[in-house]
């Protein structure tokens, strides 16, 4: 079999594989096997995600991997479903699906790859890009606020929306872990660099 790592689709120096194997290790740990778990993800950069997982796995459309993984969980409740979603497909043409999903506590596991701006087609900003920050579509400094996720989150009826950072692998693995075992909808709002497009704070 052809490891997954030879086949990677991601610019050079994206820590997306991080997230990736943090979910795969908090999936071993949990000993909970491939033919019991299903991840969806939508498009853009985390939307090849799905396909580096083993078990069962979706690419949905943009911004329809909410509702896609909440039929998947309706109708077999004993899966464990996963969502791994990218700020730009999350939080933009999905958020009306992210709030309803936090308002009804699904049982599944939200994870949204952070990396504030619109990556796969070329840096463009996103709901979470910061002020002033110098995008493709904002060339004089982004002028819109981003958006509180977890606030939203919290505020629409979650009971466990956190932060991770890719870089921190250890942690990030045991946070996935605990939103497994949450009984309830999980947000992992996961903060990352992006080689090639996030330039500000350097």
């Amino acid at each position: 079999m052809r490891s997954w790592l030879t086949n990677i689709q991601w610019c050079p120096g994206c820590w997306d594989f991080l997230i990736i194997m943090a979910l795969k290790n908090a999936f071993k740990e949990l000993e909970i096997a491939s033919h019991n778990r299903v991840v969806v993800s939508g498009v853009w950069c985390s939307g090849k995600a799905s396909q580096y997982v083993d078990g069962y796995a979706a690419e949905t459309l943009h911004g329809r991997a909410v509702p896609f993984a909440t039929w998947v969980k309706l109708a077999n409740d004993d899966l464990t479903v996963v969502i791994m979603w990218w700020d730009g497909d999350g939080y933009g043409i999905g958020m009306g699906h992210f709030i309803h999903a936090c308002r009804r506590n699904i049982d599944m596991v939200y994870i949204v790859f952070d990396n504030e701006n619109y990556a796969l087609t070329t840096g463009q900003a996103s709901p979470t890009t910061p002020l002033g920050a110098k995008t493709k579509t904002t060339p004089n400094g982004n002028t819109t606020a981003p958006i509180d996720a977890l606030k939203l989150a919290t505020d629409a009826g979650c009971g466990f929306a956190k932060m991770g950072h890719s870089k921190d692998f250890k942690w990030l693995k045991e946070l996935i872990k605990e939103a497994i075992e949450y009984p309830g909808f999980a947000l992992i709002n996961v903060i990352q660099d992006c080689p090639s497009f996030k330039r500000w704070g350097e």
